[in-house]
């Protein structure tokens, strides 16, 4: 397992303000507008995201130092010497147990251990697929095949890849590796099922699903409304006097805007289908201004200031009811 803590450079007792800094930096640093063209930085960006999307949430944060879950947000299940399942055995669905008081490969009857791989498999509880009896996860009346369970994951990846998709490897509780479509614009929450990667069946019954839930990792500066990404954008007084070019980042390149002459705090530019496309349909980007005084008491600006006569904060309180 890789050590989240290590990714993002940060002790084990640092504190949340020190985790969200620690990323802000290493997320500025491989950001993909930075480093274009470099695979191995852009997997070191999702590294990062990834590490910041548990780290940096303190249910998720307590979960991993308690080893409730693994460096990917999956449940860890305890395997112990008196019980493994191992792939390719005798038995129902092609598994058998070995291990302490059993020979390696030893049949066993699939309703008598469901107990034992409730143990290893999440049940998908509401989300999952219902058999023909209409039990969640498929089940038939006890007696008959039975269908496998379903297994429950969650995948972390960065924002850029939620909006353009990609392809992500998962390894599945049983060992194997599978490759996963990310769709393009995907939203954190949203469940990708893989049928019949999940739990195995009974005699004749079909295996179970394996349900990924994807968690999108917050961004440094972007964030989503819908099909609708809303960037914050930082500008100073002089720009937002006297207007001008200013060049900005979207999830698919850098663009430049057009400031306008005399712009306020929360005024929204929008650049059209610059949103996130899903099938059919594509939203736009949106650019809220935010105008910044100078970090640095500026006597020449307060010189100036006082010599304008045209301050009118009392009416733009009054106008606004608040006064």
């Amino acid at each position: 397992m890789r050590d989240l803590y290590q990714i993002l450079g940060v002790e084990r007792q640092a504190s949340p303000d020190d985790i969200k800094k620690a990323y802000r930096s290493l997320a500025k640093k491989y950001h993909p507008d930075r480093n274009k063209d470099n695979a191995a930085i852009a997997e070191k960006f999702k590294e990062v995201s990834a590490a910041y999307h548990i780290l940096g949430d303190e249910a998720q944060r307590g979960r991993y130092d308690r080893g409730e879950i693994d460096d990917q947000g999956n449940e860890r299940h305890a395997y112990h010497d008196e019980w493994y399942a191992k792939p390719g055995g005798k038995g129902a669905g092609g598994f058998g147990f070995g291990g302490k008081g059993r020979s390696s490969g030893e049949g066993f009857d699939f309703e008598d251990t469901s107990d034992i791989f409730s143990e290893f498999f999440r049940f998908s509880g509401g989300r999952g697929r219902k058999g023909a009896a209409g039990d969640a996860g498929g089940a038939k009346p006890k007696g008959g095949p039975r269908r496998g369970l379903d297994v429950n994951y969650e995948l972390t990846i960065g924002f850029e890849e939620s909006i353009s998709g990609g392809t992500r490897r998962l390894r599945l509780n049983d060992g194997r590796s599978v490759d996963i479509k990310i769709p393009e614009g995907i939203q954190d929450g949203q469940v990708i099922r893989l049928v019949g990667q999940g739990g195995p069946g009974t005699a004749t019954a079909l295996k179970g699903d394996a349900l990924i839930e994807i968690r999108v990792a917050p961004h440094p500066y972007y964030t989503r409304d819908g099909l609708d990404i809303l960037l914050e954008l930082p500008i100073s007084l002089d720009e937002a006097i006297l207007g001008g070019d200013i060049e900005v980042p979207t999830p698919k390149g850098r663009l430049t805007i057009r400031i306008p002459k005399g712009s306020s705090s929360g005024k929204r530019l929008r650049l059209k289908g610059k949103g996130v496309k899903r099938r059919d349909e594509v939203g736009n980007m949106y650019v809220i201004l935010k105008v910044m005084l100078p970090t640095e008491r500026d006597l020449i600006l307060e010189q100036l200031i006082r010599q304008w006569r045209g301050g009118n904060g009392a009416d733009l309180r009054r106008k606004a009811g608040l006064s």
